[in-house]
């Protein structure tokens, strides 16, 4: 018990806050939330053998492709149950992940994706907030609800993309 008791008058002492004032008080409050991560997006060369590596090989659940030409791609997403891996594959010359794909010929992550619980409100407040949003208004992404995308020399180099919940 001697050892104990050293051990037990010895202990460091975490420091606790004296004020009642909590961290979050001097951040103004949101008119907007963020959400879950919805999913990261991989520009792929080949969509076929990628739906092939994470169906045949790693066992997941993937969807069918689907054509998205207002933003210029073919799209296939890979259940991961807490999230989805979003396959990109150009629709076109024109498309932006075949211009990411001649500058990555391998593929690689293109961008990850964030819900937020109210698009307009994020989009004001982003604006305000000095970061630049690659459009005037929200498109409809591959699930159906409206999207918007961040420039990534705003986001620390990545590209995000915000999604209505």
């Amino acid at each position: 018990s001697g050892l104990l008791s050293r051990l037990q008058t010895s202990a460091p002492t975490v420091p606790t806050l004296s004020s009642s004032k909590s961290f979050s008080q001097n951040i103004p409050s949101c008119l907007w939330k963020l959400g879950r991560l919805n999913h990261v997006a991989i520009a792929v060369p080949d969509l076929e053998k990628a739906q092939s590596l994470y169906k045949d090989v790693l066992g997941a659940q993937v969807s069918e492709t689907v054509a998205l030409p207002e933003h210029g791609v073919y799209t296939v997403f890979v259940e991961l149950g807490n999230t989805k891996l979003e396959l990109l594959h150009p629709l076109g010359e024109k498309s932006p992940i075949a211009s990411f794909l001649q500058k990555n010929k391998t593929g690689g992550m293109h961008h990850i994706c964030i819900e937020v619980d109210d698009i307009k409100a994020a989009m004001t407040a982003l604006k305000k907030k000095k970061i630049r949003i690659l459009s005037e208004e929200p498109k409809i992404g591959a699930h159906g609800k409206p999207v918007i995308f961040l420039h990534p020399k705003d986001c620390h180099g990545v590209l995000v993309e915000l999604e209505q919940a």
